[in-house]
């Protein structure tokens, strides 16, 4: 799974990045993100295409269709397996696909001596460039307000390699080319599928080590979350 990230950039890095062709539909603003430590259900820079161009705007880390009575919070994670066939994700995956640029995310490992507890770590592409996750949900469009209920969640894939070592999931990873793809309003159902299922990084484009457990706690910010731990 993933249940936290890091967006310490600024917009334009990713937009630069991404190196897209569409316009840009709206400003965007100029300061860095600063984010080490962005927890589900908070708002959260997200880029997805409109008629007129690229459109980044924060929106809520979770989502849940409006028919959907339940009362779990929303869904962060969308799992790659089941994304393209399920009822929960019908119209978001056909409608709603974006993607959230990052610079690393984290999972934890439980400890193997028994302790109950469990060692985070920071993983990030070895290039050390922006990355790309992702995402469905729902969000405005053309500009117009918020409303309730929108917001988004990750897709996920199963950890192969030495990654399953942390954690037997992890979040599905775009380079530029493949986001570009996905990112595309007039891109087939087909191909969205493909990008998912077989277009992503492999665990070998990564690097990752342990950080501090100060993480754990959502209300830690700062650049020291993603420094190796002593």
């Amino acid at each position: 799974m993933c249940g936290r990230f890091v967006q310490y950039r600024a917009a334009i890095d990713y937009l630069q990045a991404l190196r897209s062709e569409a316009p840009l539909a709206a400003g965007i603003e100029p300061a860095p993100v600063a984010r080490y430590n962005v927890a589900p259900h908070t708002r959260v820079l997200l880029i997805h295409e409109d008629a007129d161009g690229l459109r980044l705007e924060p929106i809520t880390w979770g989502y849940a269709p409006v028919w959907a009575r339940s009362p779990r919070p929303p869904a962060i994670n969308a799992r790659v397996e089941t994304l393209a066939s399920s009822r929960f994700w019908r119209e978001p995956w056909k409608s709603g696909r974006a993607l959230v640029p990052a610079d690393g995310w984290y999972e934890w490992r439980q400890d193997t001596a028994g302790t109950g507890r469990k060692q985070p770590f920071f993983f990030q592409l070895k290039s050390r460039e922006p990355l790309f996750f992702p995402a469905v949900g729902r969000f405005p469009r053309g500009g117009a307000a918020a409303r309730e209920g929108d917001g988004f969640a990750l897709i996920t894939q199963t950890s192969e390699g030495r990654m399953n070592e942390i954690h037997d999931r992890r979040p599905l990873v775009l380079e530029p080319k493949m986001a570009r793809a996905w990112l595309d309003p007039q891109q087939t159902p087909a191909w969205a599928e493909e990008i998912t299922l077989h277009r992503g990084l492999p665990a070998q484009a990564f690097e990752w080590y342990p950080v501090g457990l100060a993480v754990g706690n959502v209300h830690n910010e700062g650049v020291e979350l993603i420094r190796p731990a002593e």
